[in-house]
């Protein structure tokens, strides 16, 4: 089979209606190598790289309560900062590049997903893709 490991998606696969941060970015602790009293910082296993994790709602009206927040794993080699809160907004808005996805079955036997990203951004204005709305017989043409 072709897909092994992390499964690439885009942003809007994910996140179609968008995202906002609600909390802050924090360095994920590695259980194996941490001991008490001395923290160590978890690395990717296929990379190398660091592993942030900051918690983000998902802005999908139809995505229970429950299911809103959700932790994002970021792979960078310095904490990363999310973007400047924008006025009038009680949470910021924030985009991600690079995602994965890891299916994974959780402590309750439900399938859930682990989300890991390169880079976090604020939301790109005026460049989203127009939506398709031609007509079957207009796409055949």
């Amino acid at each position: 089979m072709a897909l092994q490991g992390p499964i690439p998606v885009s942003f809007d696969m994910v996140f179609p209606h968008g995202c906002y941060v609600v909390g802050e970015v924090e360095a994920v602790k590695d259980f194996d190598a941490s001991t008490n009293g001395r923290f160590v910082q978890a690395r990717d296993k296929t990379t190398g790289e660091l592993v942030w994790q900051v918690a983000v709602m998902d802005a999908d009206p139809t995505v229970k309560p429950g299911q809103k927040t959700v932790a994002v794993k970021i792979l960078a080699p310095v904490q990363p900062v999310p973007p400047a809160p924008m006025p009038g907004l009680p949470f910021t808005p924030v985009e991600f590049d690079h995602l994965t996805v890891t299916p994974y079955v959780n402590g309750t036997g439900r399938l859930a997903y682990s989300i890991k990203v390169r880079a976090m951004r604020a939301p790109r204005t005026g460049t989203a893709p127009a939506k398709n709305t031609a007509t079957p017989a207009k796409d055949a043409a």
